[in-house]
């Protein structure tokens, strides 16, 4: 029994989410990994997936197995390329990333990478929940916010400043806020992912928001915010457009809101490949070229409320 062909059946299938796409993606066929699977089950006596007629689910077995077969499986593929002294990255690179900060940062520069690598095929995930890489097999995450897992690695990319924003009209009706309190009698568009909830933090004190919407999307944070719907908190690249065209104002530009960090994060135990390498090297590169990525956040005159 091949068990290599085994492991790498059983993880293209939780990779691509069926069987179906891990047969097109090997060449094997559907039949032949539900087989390779099967065989790998009975091997190690144990079930790894749960089979449904829509898609595939781990086991709490196969949560740990896949964990544990992925690092060697990307072992194997860097010692492959190091004997073949390949002079270019090659294989297969999982990135995650925040969707608003791929689209605004990351993916423009997506064909100028491809075309610099082109043996390198880049899976990027874009999603803003939180990816576990030591336990989903992907290889890099770009994350906003400071590094709270000891298990990664991280490589400062860059850091921005957080904003508090509302459109004129909205100020028109419900008044400008003055101090960080104010904003407890205010509407506010709470994005429901970030890490602290409905508490904005502003300067040493943590304010409890609330409001009629609340949002999963940064990018639908924006829109809200631009159609008046409430006060908005978030990156000052997020709300640039709306901010230039003077459908937004700042507010409370006086009151200090600590920086963020961008970064970039891996497994620290983790064999780390050449492409992975390549591709921080790059996003270091283009982030720091970025000002609003490097507290370089001017305020249009119009839109400074006071």
């Amino acid at each position: 029994m091949d068990r290599f062909l085994l492991m790498t059946c059983f993880a293209r299938a939780v990779e691509t989410g069926s069987f179906s796409a891990a047969g097109r993606d090997l060449g094997l066929g559907q039949p032949n990994v539900s087989r390779y699977v099967a065989a790998l089950e009975d091997h190690l006596q144990t079930r790894l997936l749960h089979r449904s007629t829509r898609k595939l689910a781990l086991t709490p077995e196969g949560e740990r197995y896949y964990a544990d077969i992925r690092r060697i499986l990307d072992a194997v593929d860097e010692s492959e390329s190091s004997f073949k002294n390949s002079v270019e990255p090659s294989g297969l690179l999982r990135v995650a990333c925040p969707t608003a900060l791929a689209h605004a940062f990351v993916l423009p520069y997506v064909p100028t990478f491809l075309e610099r690598y082109p043996q390198l095929t880049l899976d990027l995930q874009l999603n803003d929940r939180y990816v576990d890489l030591v336990n989903e097999g992907t290889e890099l995450a770009i994350r906003i916010g400071h590094l709270a897992d000891s298990a990664l690695r991280a490589r400062r990319l860059g850091w921005y400043d957080r904003i508090f924003v509302a459109s004129k009209d909205y100020l028109a009706k419900r008044g400008i806020p003055q101090t960080p309190d104010d904003l407890r009698d205010h509407d506010c568009v709470v994005y429901t992912l970030l890490s602290s909830g409905a508490v904005w933090r502003v300067g040493d004190a943590d304010i409890p928001v609330s409001g009629r919407l609340r949002i999963n999307s940064p990018d639908a944070v924006s829109a809200a915010v631009t159609a008046g719907l409430g006060v908005g908190h978030g990156p000052a690249w997020l709300f640039e457009d709306g901010l230039n065209s003077g459908r937004l104002q700042f507010i409370l530009t006086d009151h200090a809101v600590p920086p963020v960090p961008v970064q970039i994060v891996y497994v620290a135990k983790r064999l780390l490949p050449t492409r992975a390498i390549v591709f921080m090297d790059f996003m270091a590169d283009v982030f720091s070229r970025i000002p609003a990525l490097n507290g370089n956040t001017p305020l249009p005159t119009h839109a400074v409320n006071r």
